[in-house]
């Protein structure tokens, strides 16, 4: 059975011009140990406009409850038992009412408290903000940024290589979120960023960093799965032939980019 709890929306004024409402949804089950550090940096933002979700899976650990002592500056609490990540995700969507969306997993922060209202500052209406992700370990310690950068100008055929742009870091207006296709189980995240580019006219590049993005997700601890699901989505986008060029290419430059990689650390 769900159960959800309404807290306190943090939508007041703000001297901005541009101000829209932003949600932000948060996924959890039993993620005690890092739910705190995802709530901190999202009520911490100097933006005010923002509706704040969980999404909680039914967790037994105490997750739900530490996540209640936040309910003032929290929109919405829903828990209950849900059909996977993405089904979640979808829970998020249907309750999410902001003008932009985007996810933070738990784990996940956001990077300084000015984040938000440096991503709407730099430019108005666009339909899709996006920009850089530090990968942190779960003690806060800098890894460095993602293998694949956000290009200065991205849209549906940039990711034709892979995730160029972290779904932590790519904040999209809600009216052109479809729901995630629950076919996919790893990589759904991909062919929905995708969909949303395919119907984005704007989108901004905001230099700098969005995320603090927890290494270890789902697809890098179910690697061969992960590439075999994407690989049916980017066919579905790109073309099957034009897909197994680009992978051949991946592979192909993969070892210099680890050799350098290793050579700048």
């Amino acid at each position: 059975m769900n159960a959800s709890r309404h807290g306190g929306c943090r939508a007041k004024s703000n001297k901005m011009h541009f101000n829209p409402k932003l949600s932000i949804v948060t996924v959890v089950y039993n993620a005690q140990p890092l739910i705190e550090r995802t709530i901190k940096s999202i009520i911490a933002q100097t933006y005010i406009n923002i509706e704040y979700i969980i999404i909680d899976g039914g967790s037994d650990d105490g997750t739900l409850e530490l996540a209640e002592q936040y309910q003032s500056q929290i929109a919405l609490i829903l828990s209950g038992r849900d059909n996977g990540l993405y089904d979640a995700m979808n829970k998020g969507l249907k309750n999410a009412t902001g003008d932009y969306i985007m996810f933070l997993n738990a784990g996940d922060e956001l990077y300084d408290k000015d984040t938000i209202t440096r991503i709407f500052a730099s430019s108005v209406n666009a339909d899709v903000y996006y920009g850089n992700t530090l990968v942190v370990t779960e003690d806060g310690k800098a890894l460095g940024d993602r293998r694949l950068k956000p290009p200065a100008q991205l849209n549906w055929k940039s990711l034709k290589y892979g995730m160029c742009v972290s779904h932590q870091s790519f904040i999209a207006k809600r009216l052109l979120c479809d729901f995630y296709n629950l076919e996919y189980s790893i990589a759904a995240d991909i062919d929905w960023v995708i969909n949303v580019l395919k119907q984005a006219d704007k989108t901004t590049y905001t230099g700098g960093y969005i995320s603090r993005y927890l290494a270890g997700g789902t697809s890098h601890r179910n690697k061969q799965s992960a590439w075999a699901e994407r690989f049916r989505i980017m066919a579905k986008h790109y073309g099957f032939v034009q897909t197994l060029w680009n992978h051949v290419y991946i592979v192909v430059r993969f070892p210099f980019h680890k050799a350098t990689k290793k050579t700048m650390t």
